[in-house]
């Protein structure tokens, strides 16, 4: 079971020789590859919750090579380092690492693109490379090639999300899955490359993800067992004709009808990417800051008074969004599927096409007029969530860790310096009715009566699992705020963990309390860690179990 627990400030083990391992830092790494100051290493220390680990330096290699060697000279000074992509890990800890006295080991500046090739949809990319770069790579060479994009920053690492099994839009949204060829650095400094990179001179490195033998690509993946400097993502050539459709459920108890819908067309193949929904409170703060006018500045948003700006707003108690891919005749089927299995649910449903979204924008002055609709909120909403199916990165959702700040959302958005509350609790359901609808009304319940309000986000990443985001959003500048926020994520945490729904990914809070599961899985967890990281110097407490 995972608990919330106070991370400690101080490091995983006493640290010996730090002066001497930053000598050997800065004479491998050059002048500008060590950072000490506490400018810098304060903002590192800062996540968008309560953390006291410390860190005493952070570490900027620009070459494999060089990763290679600060692990070394880790090994020989026993200090423990903890290497991070892009560090917009937030909501779950940002740049802060589990326990404190790790140095940080940032690996942006391993930032190429190594191959690329349009024909068979890949492209090969270092840890550093951004989803803004990856985008605008395939847009200067017009290729035909689509990425898959998270809704978090543009300036996310590709390799840092598909690490921790992030997902996106697209039906290529489950990023991990559409990845091979890892080259990855262990705790020993040695390489090691998997799938049918291995092989010296293959030639489906970059296609053929198993190889030979026992696939290890999964070691790597949220552990602390290597360090990825490099990896093959697979990309989505650009359909003929694509178009989105938007629901919004009416019904009060309409989300188990909605699930039981979507997922048989998932089954069918009519939907092949993720389909997003989002509960009332959700698209609310995707649209706006808190309403403090109409709560009269009480906090939280009440259901009472969140029904009366759901019925303003044009907002569905639950809304789902997805895309339809392939040819014309494709797309116009999956429509006819799609209004047939829907058309049952009480609500509105929308299909959306880039002439139709243009039609909207020049309209929406006279039409809001009419209808007392504000449709160019909506728009402001619809238009990057229709860019994320196509594999367009966007800075919109990032403005909704603001939801309770008292100033405007700033033009350069820094959550962490902003002080920014946020946790994000992602447990796993069955895609069936009555499983989702449990979980959202467990979720909702105990975040309500800690006084917060209850934003969920369930995505249907596979025609049978149903992933849940949920959002502890809130002031930290707010005296209390970060302990009440702590207390509400641990109950949540136990209260999923009695029922069964157990998270697909982590916070640094909480990776270190995670017992769950059998006992024979933690000791053959930690037999690998002993074997290849016996000084434990990689992330210690990174994703590993009280037996390690």
């Amino acid at each position: 079971m995972v608990e919330s627990q106070g991370a400690p400030e101080g490091s995983a083990g006493p640290s010996q020789g730090l002066s001497e391992a930053l000598e050997a830092w800065a004479a491998a790494l050059g002048p500008d590859g060590v950072e000490t100051s506490r400018e810098a290493l304060g903002p590192a220390e800062t996540a968008t919750f309560a953390t006291r680990q410390r860190v005493p330096a952070i570490l900027r290699p620009a070459t494999r090579e060089q990763v290679q060697e600060v692990l070394r000279i880790a090994n020989r000074f026993r200090q423990p380092v903890y290497p991070l992509s892009s560090g917009r890990n937030w909501g779950y800890g940002s740049r802060v690492p589990p326990v404190g006295g790790c140095a940080l080991l940032d690996l942006s500046r391993l930032n190429r693109i190594v191959d690329f090739e349009e024909q068979l949809g890949y492209v090969t990319v270092e840890a550093g490379v951004t989803q803004r770069q990856l985008f605008a790579f395939l847009r200067e060479r017009g290729s035909r090639l689509w990425m898959d994009a998270t809704g978090s920053s543009p300036e996310c690492s590709l390799v840092g999300n598909a690490m921790e099994r992030g997902f996106g839009h697209t039906p290529y949204g489950d990023h991990f899955a559409h990845s091979c060829g890892l080259e990855v650095v262990l705790p020993s400094g040695e390489v090691v490359e998997t799938g049918a990179a291995r092989f010296p001179g293959s030639v489906t490195a970059a296609v053929n993800r198993w190889g030979v033998g026992p696939s290890l690509d999964g070691l790597f993946s949220q552990s602390n067992l290597g360090i990825v400097t490099r990896i093959t993502f697979w990309l989505m050539p650009r359909p003929e004709r694509f178009e989105a459709f938007f629901f919004r459920s009416e019904a009060g108890d309409g989300l188990a009808g909605l699930i039981e819908e979507l997922r048989e067309l998932r089954l069918a193949d009519v939907l092949r990417s993720s389909i997003h929904i989002a509960n009332d409170y959700k698209v609310l703060n995707g649209i706006q800051q808190y309403p403090w006018e109409d709560t009269g500045g009480q906090t939280p948003l009440r259901p009472e008074t969140m029904g009366a700006l759901r019925k303003r707003l044009t907002i569905g108690r639950w809304n789902a969004s997805g895309g339809l891919y392939g040819t014309p005749a494709q797309v116009a089927e999956a429509k006819r599927r799609v209004r047939a299995r829907l058309g049952a649910q009480r609500g509105a449903l929308r299909f959306l096409n880039e002439r139709t979204l243009r039609l909207a924008r020049r309209f929406a002055g006279p039409f809001s007029a009419i209808t007392r609709w504000d449709v160019r909120r909506t728009i402001e909403l619809v238009e990057p969530v229709m860019g994320l199916m196509r594999g367009e990165p966007t800075e919109q959702s990032l403005a909704s860790v603001y939801w309770r700040k008292r100033f405007a959302v700033p033009a350069d958005r820094n959550p962490d310096r902003d002080r920014c509350g946020l946790l994000w609790y992602a447990p796993v359901a069955p895609a069936t009715g009555d499983s989702v609808v449990a979980l959202s009304e467990l979720a909702s319940s105990t975040l309500l009566e800690a006084g917060f309000e209850p934003m969920i986000s369930l995505t249907l990443l596979t025609p049978r699992v149903v992933y849940a985001v949920i959002s502890i959003t809130y002031d930290r500048d707010i005296a209390g705020e970060d302990e009440r926020a702590e207390v509400c994520y641990s109950r949540l945490v136990r209260r999923c963990s009695e029922r069964g729904y157990y998270p697909y990914r982590l916070g640094i809070q909480s990776m270190r309390a995670y017992v769950g599961g059998e006992s024979t899985y933690e000791d053959l967890l930690g037999s690998l860690k002993q074997t290849l990281d016996p000084n434990r110097i990689l992330a210690p407490g990174r994703y590993e179990t009280m037996a390690t």
